[in-house]
């Protein structure tokens, strides 16, 4: 249906009816002109506005929102100091969702004394959905993700987020929600390998997962993933060397964050980042992995030739062999980490000066075997690409495609 046609057809009628009937108004309008209408508003205080006007426009306001976010306590600084933010509950998620019954994004971040049967409520109007935030509802277990799962088939994003649920919720949701794309697990300490596994077989589409700080999860659930799998955060985790490969095995990783391993597993697992299935990796952030040593290093830069950005903060191992290789293989790369890297010295940035021709970005700060003139010498060749600040936002925003 073409709106614009519609409108212009009705335009031109209510002009002719208004000569021999004043009476005629813009309440004339059928609904597809004041959706259309509606959906050209981008301000938030419009659209509260077009739906205050009559009933009919508040019903057609409340068919066509579809996202909504509760000003809970990860949005309650943004309140003046007089306001407190409401606690939201069964009762008024039950008066939401009855209201706007066609949302495609619901966050419900920050409802900490949300019980599983407020998400009761998504078995009835949740078949629109296709974004899901339930960041720290530390009540919901997995009874509650049951719920999701048979009331939000086309969902495709989900983050659970410091969340009390377990592989047996990960399973039941992967199963019932097969296109999921990203799914956030940070923080969820009760999950293992066997949710992953489930995810990453019944889920076809998996594009990004979060597993930050899952310590139960060693990797290797993510064996025989697919290669649309190309996002993985997996910081402070206690990943083993056969999990380090079965995280890059689908061969599709473009993203992949790993900082912070020093004390579970030893630098040279992480070579197999640089076994031959990450050719596609574009950003890869190691920062914290002190024990990384120069043949890990040197793996990497020649298993990995689409580097764009690599994250090497606070790895204390890495030595001159270890920036010569860099330098030599890694021709794509544009941006650079080494902030306090105790072992950079002047030879490893000469290294750098000489080699890695599309390098555009270099974050360097703290290294104390770095002299002036040795910066001065790298700048005078290079151009001012030194960032003496510490950049800790490797890479691209977490992907969300719902």
């Amino acid at each position: 249906m073409d709106l614009r046609n519609d409108c212009v057809g009705v335009k031109y009628n209510v002009m002719e009816d208004s000569q021999s009937n004043n009476s005629t108004t813009i309440m004339d309008l059928p609904d597809d002109c004041l959706i259309f209408i509606f959906k050209w508003l981008r301000d938030e205080c419009d659209r509260v506005a077009f739906g205050l006007t009559c009933s009919r426009w508040l019903r057609i306001q409340n068919h066509n929102r579809q996202s909504l976010q509760f000003d809970c306590s990860f949005t309650c600084f943004k309140l003046g100091l007089s306001k407190t933010p409401r606690r939201i509950g069964t009762f008024e998620l039950h008066r939401v969702l009855t209201r706007f019954q066609h949302l495609q994004s619901l966050s419900l971040s920050g409802c900490v004394k949300l019980p599983d049967s407020g998400l009761e409520l998504l078995q009835f109007f949740g078949s629109s959905l296709r974004a899901l935030h339930l960041d720290c509802c530390s009540e919901i277990t997995d009874k509650g993700l049951s719920f999701v799962a048979s009331g939000c088939p086309l969902l495709r994003f989900i983050s659970l987020y410091r969340c009390n649920v377990t592989d047996v919720g990960l399973e039941i949701l992967a199963k019932s929600c097969l296109g999921l794309e990203d799914v956030n697990l940070t923080h969820c300490l009760f999950t293992t390998d066997h949710g992953i596994r489930c995810l990453v077989q019944n889920c076809a589409h998996l594009y990004g997962i979060k597993i930050n700080n899952c310590r139960n999860i060693k990797g290797i659930g993510f064996h025989g993933c697919s290669q649309t799998l190309a996002y993985l955060e997996a910081e402070s985790c206690k990943l083993e060397l056969e999990g380090i490969t079965s995280m890059v095995s689908g061969g599709g990783l473009e993203y992949l964050s790993v900082s912070n391993l020093t004390w579970s597993i030893r630098g040279d697992g992480l070579s197999a980042i640089g076994g031959g299935y990450a050719k596609f990796l574009r950003v890869l952030n190691m920062r914290l992995c002190r024990t990384v040593g120069d043949e890990v290093v040197e793996v990497i830069a020649k298993g990995c030739p689409s580097l764009v950005e690599w994250n090497l903060a606070l790895c204390h191992g890495i030595r001159v062999a270890g920036w010569e290789s860099i330098a030599l293989n890694c021709h794509n790369l544009e941006t650079l980490h080494v902030n306090r890297c105790r072992n950079l010295c002047h030879r490893g940035l000469e290294a750098l000066k000489n080699g890695c021709r599309k390098l555009s970005v270099l974050y360097m700060s703290g290294c104390p075997n770095i002299s002036t003139i040795s910066t001065e010498l790298f700048m005078l060749s290079r151009g001012d690409i030194i960032k003496e600040e510490e950049n800790l936002a490797t890479g691209p925003k977490w992907h969300l495609r719902a």
